[in-house]
């Protein structure tokens, strides 16, 4: 079927899905060049503007696969929560209202018409819309090209809906991209997925140089402070109060140790409770007293800037406050541009940062969270052997790396889907 040149505008009927567009209207990226040898890729997740760790993944990953010599376009299909609109840069070649059933058909001949060798799904239950996401069923289950999953969240008690609707996406998938291999495990035990359609390939990590905190403190701003940063979308389960209960103890062996959170709220958040959360944790150090001691950043702060701010710290800290967190994106950032971590072991920090990575603390322990932490701002020998090793292992982290890891599994999936096809058609010739 030839590409879809043309502007593609549907005309939704029947009742409107709260929160849905009722025109989906799409301008396709210029023509791929088919003789090129490169592939076509869409990717199918959140996209920047759009603030959360999905939208971060998703763009990078599109961008890491841009580069590629091996590819001749990467697009970005977008999932738009209600009652939103961003205005996403070109590489995203298609926008679907997630309340919006019809736009998950559109989006799926979209695909269909031509537009790609291969799909990349990025999945969290929470960005598609239906009843535990059960929506993007309408694309995957309808797609020619073959599908590449990557599943950010694996419940280990899922419900029954849940489980029916990570089995029938791993059933219309190729091969499963998980990021750790408690994922990988999680997959296999406890769900209907056959372990050889399984693949970890970790969270990918900016490919930038290690710096002297030092360098960046002067040019921050922040000469003369011990900082401990963390960072990301803020919110309940983040655990940064216990961190604020840890300063005490933390300030003692280190007065001039400053904990910067850095970070606006998160969206879903800010919408349904404004800052009530961010006011109480800044009510908490003022009343013990740290409140000198404790910067909120309340941004969103591009790349660049990010980066910059994690080279600074001494200290990253994770204080989440559940087990059950497969992906970080913040963690591996922090690991791969080889800051020392002190975090919670939920399942993506148990993991990276294990044998001496990094320090794992308990749960909800402000106690040892603070003697951890002080520990490791009293000892630059042990921080620096921490940061070497951490910066080394973090190379096979780049992004260009991930993304060539991810190339090997399209180029695969399209091989035998080719193969299936060819044998069908054997079998048709044969009973002819």
């Amino acid at each position: 079927m030839p590409f879809l040149e043309a502007q593609c505008a549907i005309e939704a009927t029947g009742p409107e899905p709260r929160g849905s567009n009722r025109r989906v209207v799409v301008t396709p990226l210029a023509k791929p060049s088919r003789h090129f040898p490169g592939l076509n890729v869409a990717v199918i997740g959140n996209s920047l503007p759009r603030l959360c760790g999905i939208a971060t993944f998703t763009t990078d990953l599109q961008q890491a696969l841009t580069q590629s010599p091996r590819v001749d376009q990467a697009t970005i299909i977008a999932m738009t929560d209600r009652q939103q609109e961003y205005a996403y840069p070109a590489s995203v070649a298609f926008s679907i209202a997630e309340g919006n059933p019809l736009a998950y058909d559109a989006a799926a001949r979209f695909v269909n018409a031509g537009f790609c060798d291969v799909v990349s799904l990025q999945h969290e239950f929470g960005i598609f819309g239906g009843p535990d996401g059960s929506h993007i069923l309408l694309l995957v289950e309808n797609l020619r090209p073959p599908l590449v999953t990557t599943l950010h969240t694996i419940l280990a008690a899922p419900t029954t809906r849940q489980r029916c609707v990570i089995e029938r996406i791993a059933a219309a998938s190729s091969r499963i991209v998980v990021m750790a291999a408690k994922g990988a495990r999680l997959l296999a035990g406890n769900y209907d997925v056959d372990p050889r359609k399984i693949d970890v390939i970790p969270h990918g990590i900016p490919d930038v140089a290690m710096v002297p905190s030092e360098w960046m403190k002067e040019k921050l701003g922040f000469v003369g402070r011990t900082v401990i940063l963390t960072f990301g979308l803020l919110s309940p389960n983040k655990g940064i109060e216990v961190m604020i209960d840890a300063m005490p103890m933390i300030l003692q062996s280190c007065p001039d140790a400053l904990y910067i959170v850095l970070g606006a709220t998160h969206p879903h958040l800010l919408r349904d409770d404004g800052e009530a959360y961010r006011d109480g944790l800044v009510a908490r150090a003022e009343a013990l007293g740290v409140a000198g001691s404790i910067l909120f950043i309340n941004q969103f702060v591009e790349r660049a800037e990010l980066l910059e701010f994690i080279a600074m710290c001494d200290v990253y800290v994770t204080p989440y406050l559940s087990a059950m967190q497969l992906t970080s994106g913040t963690l591996a950032y922090s690991f791969g541009l080889g800051r020392p971590i002190v975090s919670t072991p939920y399942w993506h920090a148990a993991e990276l940062l294990a044998d001496g990575r990094g320090v794992l603390v308990p749960f909800g322990d402000c106690q040892a969270t603070g003697q951890a932490v002080a520990e490791l701002l009293a000892d630059p020998k042990r921080r620096k052997a921490i940061s070497k090793r951490s910066y080394q292992e973090g190379r096979a982290m780049t992004w260009q790396r991930t993304a060539e890891r991810y190339l090997d599994l399209f180029v695969g999936a399209i091989g035998r889907q080719e193969k299936a096809v060819e044998r069908r058609a054997d079998l048709r010739l044969t009973a002819a």
